[in-house]
């Protein structure tokens, strides 16, 4: 699950989510045995983008691990936005589908946040509905956007207790950025959002026992942004300039500060796609009571 340097830890968010997975795929067998329906994740792709095309896949072959049902609705680029929110509305209708998710970023003549809106709450597995994003606000049990759970999974599996530690996140995307703030909230951690405009943006980083970096920029965060002994976790995937994956954090520079880090890749990428399978088993039982 980790591997362990001295007093440093990497945290191995492979492994973990392949963990995750194979609990799932026991209850998923378990539902086999008794005779019932499986759950199912219908999945949209609007167009022929090339890393949307990779992720797709990628959720096609979870489901399959794991043994739910699985559909892709692959869709030309030119369909109009009334099209594709009556595609939503019979997905939402439709009995067998428990999770929906439409795989972004959409053309540019569609209004992502009208189709998201169109989703029904209760199928809408990446929670992004303003309805599962009220009931992260407010604390209420919903639906909970992937990434930022897997961040809260990756604490939990190394024994991490957020409970009066202070967690600096720095991006305010409604992605990764906020709702990973509400789930530290409801962990009692004490939360700083810090962004473009934060003045003494080093100091504020240098304050946080968890330091969550998600703003897209290639090796950003060095080891003067992070405290001795503090857990990094780097949400960034860009490309470095050899043309190589990387996070928002100078892995290299930051590993020998930070007591517990996440890589690029392997680290929080992941558990995206295991806490997206969660969702969809989660929506499942949900919705049959």
């Amino acid at each position: 699950m980790t591997i362990i340097r001295g007093e440093r830890m990497i945290i191995d968010g492979k492994s973990i989510s392949q963990k995750r997975k194979d609990e799932l795929k026991l209850k998923i067998d378990q539902l086999k045995q008794e005779g019932k329906r499986l759950p199912c994740l219908a999945v949209i792709l609007v167009g022929d983008h090339q890393a949307s095309q990779t992720y797709v896949r990628n959720k096609e072959r979870g489901c399959q691990y794991v043994g739910m049902e699985s559909q892709v609705i692959r869709l030309s680029s030119s369909i109009s936005e009334e099209e594709l929110i009556q595609v939503i509305d019979n997905l939402n209708k439709d009995n067998h589908v428990d999770g929906i998710l439409v795989q972004l970023p959409l053309p540019k003549h569609i209004h992502e946040e009208k189709i998201l809106d169109v989703i029904d709450p209760m199928k809408d597995v990446d929670g992004f509905h303003p309805v599962n994003v009220a009931k992260l606000v407010l604390g209420q049990e919903g639906l909970t956007p992937c990434t930022p759970q897997g961040m809260m999974v990756l604490l939990e599996e190394i024994n991490y207790d957020l409970s009066g530690k202070e967690v600096v996140v720095v991006g305010r995307s409604n992605i990764v950025g906020k709702p990973v703030s509400f789930l530290s909230l409801k962990k009692n951690a004490t939360v700083t959002i810090a962004h473009s405009r934060t003045k003494n943006l080093k100091e504020v980083c240098q304050r946080a026992d968890v330091l969550i970096a998600a703003i897209g920029k290639a090796k950003f965060f060095n080891k003067d942004y992070v405290k001795p002994g503090a857990i990094v976790l780097d949400v960034g995937i860009n490309r470095d300039e050899n043309n190589k994956l990387c996070g928002d954090v100078d892995f290299e520079d930051v590993k020998e500060v930070a007591s517990c880090i996440t890589p690029v890749p392997g680290g929080v990428g992941p558990m995206t796609i295991a806490m997206l399978l969660e969702n969809t088993l989660q929506a499942y039982l949900k919705r049959k009571g």
